[in-house]
């Protein structure tokens, strides 16, 4: 029996050592022209993230049931900006309208569920399992492995749909119209646990995504920067006169310095979100702002040391990560860069943008291969994003025959 044993065991690191062998012949396998590699630059996907409002309500606490804070003119104009294109089969104007007409029937946040649609579709951008046919707009059904999940014949059904089944969480109160949301029964009579019992979009994390452990929190700041003001005379009008009323000073400051970001006055935004600093250090818009406003300024030290701040308050922001690491990318800085940007990919596996950065980083350190594998994840997680496409048959074109 003991000789059988050895005889099995024999063969069976026989078997690995073939298979490791095997994995090392097929990456040596790839062998890249030096010369191609030389005429060759990748296509940097750029900073992230644009400035926030201060909101002194704890994320965790922000309901989904309520109100609108922003108007419907401004989400408009907030979804243009992130995607002047959006994939939709109607125009942006009609679907925000969809989506507060049927949100305010049923009692939940319209503008709130619809930073929720820009975040599963990437402001309808899609990529993933879901198309822009299906006019489903917070994967409903879309459970991963290929599965597309529903699909609704119109815009405005698909807008009901989402709606109906933030409702499934967030009440025992049925829909005030016919149910079109094909999982709103499956929750309330298999899932007694969750149905009317989600207070908080927070309260969504490891719920409605899974694992998603920043998921309401990643919506919720998207909220927050649809109601950033823009640039006009009316918003700077309306940033003075809160220096002068709000007993809120901090807050005050930092939407003034929004005002002129938006104007592009960077150092008058810059002198603002210091004096908000001064007044509060703890108030991590403040940082976050300054950091992008420093970007904007070339001031990339002072960038850095502006998110290593927001960090120390805010240490699960894949943006801020993203951000330093894509600083410290343009410094040369090669292995911190990725660091960063593997903490972003801790956070959000799906960030493809980081894995384009550290294909970039690698490519600069001449680690070719580990630049092509780091392209070819981002391609598998994402099909339609443009720079990693691109970069991907760059690097593809360089193998050698």
């Amino acid at each position: 029996m003991k000789k059988l044993f050895g005889l099995l065991m024999t063969a069976l690191l026989i078997l690995v050592n073939v298979g490791c062998l095997a994995a090392e012949k097929k990456s040596d396998e790839i062998k890249f022209d030096e010369k191609k590699l030389r005429g060759t630059e990748l296509i940097d996907a750029g900073a992230k993230g644009t400035p926030v409002i201060v909101l002194r309500e704890r994320l965790e606490n922000i309901t989904i049931m309520g109100d609108a804070v922003v108007p419907q003119k401004q989400m408009v104009d907030f979804i243009k900006r992130r995607n002047p294109n959006p994939k939709l089969n109607c125009s942006v104007e009609h679907i925000v309208r969809f989506y507060y007409a049927e949100a305010k029937r049923e009692g939940i946040r319209p503008d709130v569920a619809i930073c929720q649609a820009i975040k599963e579709t990437g402001t309808w951008n899609y990529g993933g399992d879901v198309s822009p046919k299906q006019n489903n707009f917070c994967g409903l059904g879309a459970t991963g492995n290929k599965e597309p999940g529903a699909t609704f014949v119109t815009p405005k059904t698909g807008a009901r749909a989402h709606i109906q089944h933030l409702l499934a969480y967030a009440s025992t109160e049925h829909p005030k119209v016919k149910i079109v949301d094909p999982r709103y029964e499956l929750i309330e009579k298999w899932r007694p646990q969750i149905f009317g019992k989600i207070k908080t979009w927070t309260g969504l994390n490891g719920v409605w995504a899974v694992p998603g452990n920043q998921y309401g929190q990643d919506i919720l700041n998207l909220w927050k920067q649809a109601q950033i003001p823009d640039g006009s005379a009316e918003s700077l009008a309306k940033a003075n006169q809160q220096l002068e009323t709000l007993d809120d000073k901090a807050a005050a400051y930092v939407y003034r310095g929004l005002v002129y970001f938006a104007q592009k006055e960077f150092t008058n935004a810059a002198e603002d979100f210091q004096t908000a600093i001064e007044i509060d250090s703890a108030l991590p818009e403040a940082w976050f702002n300054l950091a992008l406003t420093y970007e904007k300024l070339n001031q990339v030290d002072n960038a850095i040391s502006a998110y290593d701040e927001y960090l120390k308050l805010e240490p699960k922001s894949e943006v801020a990560h993203y951000n330093r690491g894509h600083l410290k990318l343009s410094q040369g800085k090669f292995d911190e860069a990725i660091e960063d940007f593997r903490r972003t990919l801790a956070i959000e596996d799906r960030f493809v943008d980081a894995h384009n950065e550290i294909a970039i980083a690698y490519f600069k350190q001449k680690n070719y291969l580990e630049a092509l594998q780091e392209i070819r994840t981002a391609a598998e997680i994402n099909t339609t994003n443009k720079i990693i496409s691109a970069n991907k048959a760059k690097l593809e074109a360089c193998i050698g025959k």
